[in-house]
């Protein structure tokens, strides 16, 4: 009597758990999200090691992209994607870097080359052309080869912080500048430092762009919102092959809010460190 009692047990033990594991099963894939990778500095050194990565750390990288097959969208694939409410399949990524620094064109753009893979570059307009950025030629050649360069406001400001017209100027300014310079309509925008709120996410819908990037900060974890688009942070740290998986399986912001629930929604970036690098440049 005792056994069959026991066997009734184990029996409806396994029962909820193939249960509970099947409806995480069919769960789990309606919270993928196709990741944004997100760089800044690729150089030996640079003056937040949280955003730095080497040039030997980046190639490897793009090379596991290659390896596993990733498909490496434009950015503006993505966002017609999310509008149309399209599936993209696993193994789907985007490239993206913030600032313009010239590394990107030294170390980022052959690598690029090689494995033919587009990205974006999210530039402050009033740094083109200054030391240690992106020069206006350099640019240029780069959007020859595929590359599309988004907006990072004009002096790389932290948004919240600033008046509505200061805000307005930052975020259209760039805009109007770029594209005049450049010649083509530049469509998106990223918060320096992931900042913004609803009515900074007005005022960059309002400017025309067609979306904007921020870190990993807000609550629209699934990538609904095309003005608040999250994305995943690469550096030096991400030297491990299952580390590196992880991070580009789609899941990576979902787990890790399943550990730390305010993880997407304080944001980390430290202002101060933005403003030095804005007086003294990109080699601090």
């Amino acid at each position: 009597m005792k056994f069959k009692r026991a066997l009734r047990f184990i029996f409806i033990g396994v029962s909820v758990l193939v249960v509970l594991a099947g409806g995480f099963c069919l769960w789990l894939p309606s919270r993928y999200v196709v990741p944004i990778m997100m760089y800044h500095h690729v150089a030996e050194t640079g003056p937040l090691k949280l955003d730095t990565v080497s040039p030997q750390r980046f190639e490897w990288h793009m090379a596991y992209l290659k390896k596993h097959r990733f498909n490496v969208l434009r950015l503006d694939a993505l966002v017609q994607a999310i509008r149309e409410g399209r599936y993209l399949p696993p193994r789907s990524v985007v490239i993206t870097f913030d600032d313009g620094y010239e590394d990107n064109y030294t170390h980022v753009f052959p690598v690029l080359k090689k494995y033919s893979f587009p990205a974006t570059i999210f530039v402050s307009s009033d740094l083109m052309d200054m030391p240690g950025y992106l020069t206006i030629a350099q640019m240029r050649e780069m959007m020859a080869h595929g590359m599309d360069i988004g907006s990072h406001t004009r002096t790389h400001v932290y948004l919240p912080e600033l008046t509505e017209q200061e805000q307005i100027e930052e975020i259209q300014g760039s805009k109007k500048r770029l594209e005049e310079i450049l010649g083509v309509p530049v469509k998106y925008f990223a918060y320096p430092g992931g900042g913004f709120t609803e009515r900074i996410k007005e005022l960059v819908r309002g400017a025309g762009y067609d979306g904007a990037c921020t870190t990993n900060r807000g609550y629209d974890r699934l990538n609904r919102d095309v003005f608040e688009l999250k994305r995943v942070r690469f550096s030096n740290k991400d030297n491990r092959r299952d580390y590196l998986w992880m991070k580009m399986t789609g899941f990576y912001n979902l787990f890790r809010e399943m550990k730390d629930p305010h993880a997407l929604s304080r944001g980390t970036v430290i202002r101060g460190a933005m403003e030095r690098q804005r007086r003294n440049g990109p080699n601090e």
